[in-house]
């Protein structure tokens, strides 16, 4: 099935390791749990709701600290995402109706209730809101959508299995290739914690090439029924949608 992206001008040069902000998970539980902490959850994903802007220090709280929330489910069924795939297979995306640009709303909303940091949906909500001319939260949403991505990929430089990048659901890390332009091979399970997505061709950076990305799915792991098991190798694909550039 293919997903619909919105390409982002963002680089392949992903941040040092040096600057790299590895989740720690005491950390995060103690303030995430805190009430007098600026990042107390109940609040955050009040404010994350409501599309109120938030900074780095509040996404890194907000993303990895879903894993300690009760509705984060990795492996549940989401039916409107599904549906929403299905329905944007047979909408005119150049010239969108009234009627599809809410439908596509109303479902990416009930799909945000079991990922509500799903980059894809977020990507739906941009593309929705500023078809239907709502610039306040077509930039919200999309302040949103970046605010995911850079979370993910400020957690580890995903050069190594030593130093992967960190992802509480699987389509998270196709999301972020999928954002920097990158054409990859079916993502491998290469231990408990990581899985690994080779490139098509390399791509040269200063200090040499990067062949694929590290990431990290533990906390996908941790939440995983003891009926789910890892043999299908999972894919992506893209669609022909135009770059689309917000300033």
């Amino acid at each position: 099935m293919k997903r619909l992206y919105l390409i982002l001008l963002t680089t392949l040069l992903l941040p040092m390791l040096a600057m790299a902000k590895v989740p720690d998970e005491e950390d995060i539980l103690r303030k995430i749990i805190d009430r007098s902490s600026p990042y107390f959850y109940t609040n955050l994903i009040m404010r994350y709701n409501a599309l109120e802007q938030l900074n780095e220090e509040e996404y890194h709280y907000l993303y990895y600290g879903y894993v300690y929330n009760e509705n984060y489910r990795p492996f549940a069924t989401n039916e409107a995402l599904d549906e929403l795939y299905a329905t944007m297979a047979t909408i005119d995306m150049q010239r969108p109706v009234k009627d599809d640009l809410e439908h596509i709303i109303e479902t990416c909303n009930r799909a945000m209730l079991i990922d509500p940091f799903n980059p894809t949906v977020l990507n739906m909500l941009v593309f929705a809101y500023g078809n239907r001319g709502d610039k306040v939260k077509e930039e919200a949403c999309f302040r949103h959508l970046n605010g995911v991505l850079e979370t993910i990929k400020s957690s580890g430089d995903g050069r190594g299995e030593k130093y992967p990048m960190h992802i509480i659901m699987f389509s998270h890390a196709l999301d972020l290739m999928a954002s920097m332009d990158l054409e990859h091979l079916e993502a491998q399970i290469v231990s408990r914690t990581c899985e690994y997505i080779p490139l098509v061709e390399p791509r040269r950076v200063p200090d040499g090439k990067i062949k694929g990305f590290y990431f990290d799915y533990s906390r996908i792991y941790r939440n995983k029924p003891d009926d789910v098991t890892f043999k299908k190798k999972r894919t992506w694909q893209f669609n022909n949608l135009g770059v689309k550039e917000y300033k």
